[in-house]
């Protein structure tokens, strides 16, 4: 079984930075994207940054120019850098991928638990 644990996340102000990383372990054959999604209390769960195996990333608008997603394929994790938070940061972050369990096998959606950001004074 795959799984993904979360690390990071927490309470800063305004302006500051926070890092989340997320790491997957189990048996599988490879990870293809990995991705950071957020939700909000009240709203719907967001795409916030995208990564591919061949370390392209893709960012939300909210996040552009603020963000950085990047992996690690021997070790495979992927983290979160966020910069000049912003309070409208505040949510949990869920890390996903899609992994490949078996070679030539359809790539399953796999979660992690969540962990809570928030921005505040």
């Amino acid at each position: 079984q795959v799984q993904l644990v979360e690390s990071g996340g927490g309470l800063v102000q305004p302006g500051g930075s926070l890092s989340l990383s997320c790491a997957a372990s189990g048996s599988f054959f490879r990870i293809n994207d990995m991705r950071w999604y957020r939700q909000a209390p009240g709203k719907q769960r967001e795409l916030v940054a995208t990564i591919t195996v061949s370390h392209m990333a893709n960012y939300a608008d909210s996040a552009k120019g603020r963000f950085t997603i990047s992996r690690d394929n021997a070790k495979n994790t992927v983290d979160l850098q966020m910069n000049s938070l912003e309070p409208e940061d505040t949510a949990v972050y869920y890390c996903n991928a899609d992994v490949i369990i078996k070679l030539a096998t359809t790539p399953a959606e796999v979660w992690a638990q969540g962990t809570q950001v928030t921005v505040s004074s």
